[in-house]
């Protein structure tokens, strides 16, 4: 294998196709009943893969998976937005999926995620409690200490909180 060539990672050009490619797909997508929620575009064992990441209230199945995919390739062969050739991937959000954006955010009040913070609070760089709101500045969450205001830009990471 040539140096120049990657077996993982994300080629130079990822940012670019992932914000067409939803531009592209976030309507047909939603016709369907579902959320567009997260498009990548990375290289997985030296083949690139283009993953739609999809959402809605009452779950998605590996049918509802492949209906997205039949629906969105010929949007995306008469668009033609990616060059090289890639491997079409459709899949739900996951049940750790981080939290990034305040649509992640809204879709989990109600429910325990853990947060890991830039800065301490209470000397506490990482907490656990129930989302009770999200908006387009921050979040509450609601731990045996009280309710606590943070700002995204004090998150440095989010996730949904699984017990087993």
């Amino acid at each position: 294998m040539a140096k120049s060539q990657k077996t993982f990672g994300r080629p130079q050009n990822a940012k670019q196709i992932e914000t067409r490619v939803f531009s592209l797909l976030e309507e047909p997508v939603n016709r369907l009943g579902f959320e567009l929620c997260e498009v990548e575009y990375a290289i997985e064992d030296g083949n690139n893969v283009l993953t739609l990441y999809i959402y809605n209230d009452k779950g998605v199945s590996i049918d509802d998976c492949e209906m997205v995919s039949r629906a969105v390739d010929p949007v995306l062969d008469e668009d033609d937005p990616i060059a090289e050739p890639y491997y079409l991937s459709v899949s739900s959000l996951g049940l750790d999926r981080p939290l990034k954006k305040p649509r992640d955010f809204e879709r989990k009040i109600g429910t325990e995620i853990t947060i890991g913070l830039y800065a301490p609070v209470n000397r506490k760089k990482q907490l656990t409690g129930t989302l009770t709101s999200a908006d387009g500045s921050g979040i509450t969450i609601r731990t045996d200490k009280g309710e606590l205001r943070f700002d995204y830009k004090s998150i440095a990471s989010a996730k949904p909180f699984l017990r087993f």
